[in-house]
């Protein structure tokens, strides 16, 4: 392992790497040194992140897929483990804002969709890559979350409730894992992103006052370089 190269013959899974963070990530990963799967419901999107990964000199594989369909999740898995030992970085970085509404108005099936993908989505991706991640040297799970998952926010309820709970998914999780397993795991607050979901979040903000995603990519990537204790880290970005 080289300085320039910190996550040669390393394995990282970006889910929601078509864009914004997660594409930022993916891309910083692979500049790494890390072999980077790439997974997202948009097929041209992320051919587009594999090919500025590969021309940085890295090496990504694409996995178009919807992960509110449960089954997908587990072909994948199957995929992966049939061409790779073992799984070092997931990156959970994939959800949907959902319509920003008050709690009495919240729509039901729509709420069931964001909470599908932004938690159960979630578990289930840690439930079908365990044996992959317990077969790392230092696995890292690193889970994107909002301030709105810990201070409540008027109309932000239905996201906001759906990052509470991956919180505290992930973060038992890595209760459970850290006196049987090289397995960390890392909530990350990105804070105010020029991302397409800011956007539609604030649509009167100017984009130009925000941080680029490539800033919160960074950060996640020391993150992961970083000789953190075995066991669960707290660790939280901001700003």
């Amino acid at each position: 392992m080289s300085d320039s190269l910190p996550l040669s013959g390393k394995l990282a899974l970006v889910t929601g790497a078509s864009r914004g963070i997660g594409a930022a990530t993916a891309l910083a990963l692979g500049k790494a040194g890390a072999h980077v799967v790439l997974t997202a419901r948009t097929s041209g999107a992320l051919e587009e992140i594999e090919e500025q990964i590969h021309q940085a000199g890295g090496s990504a594989t694409i996995a178009p897929l919807d992960l509110t369909d449960g089954e997908s999740i587990g072909r994948l898995a199957g995929a992966v483990a049939g061409r790779w030992q073992a799984l070092d970085y997931l990156v959970l970085n994939a959800a949907m804002l959902g319509t920003l509404s008050s709690v009495p108005a919240i729509d039901a099936k729509e709420f069931a969709r964001l909470m599908t993908l932004n938690v159960t989505a979630q578990q289930a991706l840690i439930a079908a890559f365990d044996p992959m991640l317990r077969s790392s040297q230092d696995a890292r799970i690193v889970a994107l979350t909002s301030t709105v998952g810990q201070t409540p926010r008027a109309y932000w309820a239905a996201y906001g409730a759906s990052k509470a709970a991956l919180e505290i998914l992930v973060q038992c999780y890595g209760e459970e894992m850290k006196n049987i397993s090289n397995i960390r795991t890392h909530i990350v607050n990105p804070g105010a992103t020029r991302t397409a979901m800011r956007a539609k979040a604030f649509p009167g903000e100017d984009p130009a006052t925000l941080k680029g995603p490539e800033v919160v990519a960074q950060a996640i990537l020391d993150l992961i370089v970083a000789d953190t204790p075995t066991g669960y880290s707290g660790a939280r970005i901001e700003g």
